[in-house]
């Protein structure tokens, strides 16, 4: 039983040290600061006292200018690289892609628009010949009965087509 307790404590010491912070550095006012995540870029690297995974810093060399200037204190923390003129490529060309498939769409709706005006216009244009023509014309009414247009009608009719002629025939 008291073996079984030392091995649970053993274990729960364990994941104590486990879960300590990952960075540890001396801020700028001399304090220790303990943090997940690396410290400010204004923290010299003399003062970082522990890095992720229990690595060391580097060993400060005598001159800290120089120390700053090596490789290895710039590999420290990779910084990713910015995109060429600020902007993601990828995302600039899906961009353009979805501009150039909108003006598609809208030329395509223009299309339609431009054709169902010339065949408006066509029908008109061949119903007004009708009208003029003076032969009678029948149509059927509201309660389904076929009725010959009286001179009053077809007046009316045929400025209803002059009018769908202005429109559509330009």
């Amino acid at each position: 039983m008291k073996t079984m307790h030392l091995l649970l404590m053993a274990a729960l010491a364990g994941l104590c040290a486990t879960a300590s912070a990952q960075w540890q550095w001396i801020d700028k006012d001399g304090h220790k600061v303990f943090s997940d995540r690396a410290p400010p870029t204004e923290i010299p690297d003399k003062n970082i006292l522990k890095r992720p995974g229990n690595r060391a810093p580097a060993a400060p060399s005598s001159d800290t200018t120089e120390a700053a200037d090596t490789p290895a204190a710039t590999q420290a923390l990779p910084v990713p690289p910015k995109p060429a003129g600020g902007l993601d490529k990828e995302l600039e060309a899906k961009k353009k892609q979805a501009e150039e498939a909108e003006a598609a769409k809208r030329k395509a709706a223009e299309q339609e628009v431009t054709k169902a005006k010339i065949e408006n216009c066509a029908r008109a244009k061949q119903a007004k010949v009708t009208f003029e023509s003076g032969v009678r014309i029948g149509r059927t009414n509201a309660s389904g009965e076929r009725e010959i247009m009286d001179d009053a009608a077809r007046a009316e009719e045929l400025k209803r087509i002059q009018g769908i002629i202005a429109k559509d025939c330009r």
